[in-house]
């Protein structure tokens, strides 16, 4: 099986989808990896390390299958060819149904079913990873104080508080990351299972007085409009304490919900930082601008997107061992088998042409 590795187009996506250790690795067990030149320049991957490893430089675009981070567009793609990549199927149908109208079998990575078997496979969650670390590191940069305590001559600075909301992978990355660089961490989530893991960290839980079920998938379910209200309520009361607020909270294929009101942030001190990790699908504040980092009332709101991206190297890393994880899935020993009643390839498809059905 041939295997293209396309050049990402994305504006500011520097990540590859395979790495050349995944490469050399796909290129022992049988399959045929072709590279577009310049494909892992941004991620700091040059073209001699991939043919270094067994890969061959050319278009990718009449390979068997073809493995990119962001989907490439229908058009370069033609009938009967694999895709696989992040393909956002629940918000992105028109890009969907035109890869389906070209006859692309295609393969989401937000579409790996959370199963034991496919935590190899589970981009989301790798990716995640990256983006709650980087969180931290964004609160650190544009937070005006130290983050650890510190004990000098001039005095003793007291650690920074920080609070993050959401407790899923990225939020967990967020709390242990700003544990290390020594501030005093405080983790919420409307799901209070998730309570023994924030605390097994050394954070702390705050308890708002609101809690929701857990949902299909292990994400947290939306709350009603009742619950979102006494959250906010509860959390304008509290968000004061800290210096540093990290959101994380998402419900697939929907908008972010709005934990952190315009009012909350006004309650909060000069100099304070939240940094919304959900601002990709609109934000968890209300006051977040997408893209930008903006100031209100004194408050930062980071609400930078594609943090992941921002860290290519070893995002990319993940990716590319969450796609070579698919591909011996989907072919053994480099040999196309794709059996829809496996729970993994049927879940994760989301294009195939009529006679696989």
């Amino acid at each position: 099986m041939r295997v293209g590795v396309a050049r990402e187009t994305a504006p500011g996506e520097r990540r590859v989808a395979l790495v050349p250790e995944t490469a050399g690795k796909l290129a022992g067990a049988g399959f045929d990896i072709v590279v577009e030149p310049g494909a892992g320049d941004a991620a700091s991957f040059p073209d001699d390390a991939y043919t270094a490893a067994g890969a061959t430089l050319g278009s990718p675009w009449d390979a068997d299958a073809v493995v990119a981070v962001q989907g490439p567009g229908a058009s370069k793609l033609h009938d009967g060819q694999l895709l696989i990549g992040f393909l956002d199927p629940l918000a992105d149908r028109t890009g969907v149904e035109a890869l389906a109208a070209r006859g692309v079998v295609a393969f989401a990575m937000e579409s790996i079913p959370r199963i034991t078997r496919a935590q190899s496979m589970d981009a989301l969650s790798s990716q995640a990873t990256v983006g709650g670390y980087k969180s931290a590191l964004l609160a650190a940069e544009y937070l005006p104080r130290f983050f650890p305590m510190l004990i000098t001559a001039a005095g003793t600075v007291p650690p920074a508080k920080v609070l993050v909301i959401g407790a899923g992978v990225a939020g967990l990355q967020a709390l242990a990351t700003a544990r290390r660089l020594g501030a005093v961490v405080t983790g919420f989530d409307v799901r209070p299972v998730v309570r023994e893991q924030i605390e097994s960290l050394g954070a702390n839980w705050l308890d708002l007085g609101v809690s929701g079920a857990e949902a299909e998938g292990g994400y947290a379910r939306e709350l009603t409009p009742e619950e979102m209200q006494a959250q906010q309520v509860a959390l304008e009361a509290r968000i004061a304490e800290f210096d540093a607020v990290i959101t994380t909270a998402a419900v697939p294929g929907r908008a972010a919900p709005k934990i952190i009101p315009a009012s909350a942030v006004k309650a909060m001190r000069p100099g304070s930082v939240i940094v919304d990790l959900a601002a990709e699908t609109g934000g968890n504040c209300e006051l977040t601008v997408p893209g930008e980092v903006a100031v209100r009332d004194g408050v930062t709101l980071v609400g930078l997107t594609n943090l992941p991206s921002t860290m290519p190297y070893h995002a990319s890393m993940l990716y590319s061992r969450n796609v070579q994880a698919l591909l011996l899935h989907l072919a053994p020993e480099g040999t196309l088998n794709l059996d829809w009643d496996d729970e993994i390839t049927k879940g994760a498809c989301v294009t195939r042409k009529a006679e696989a059905e």
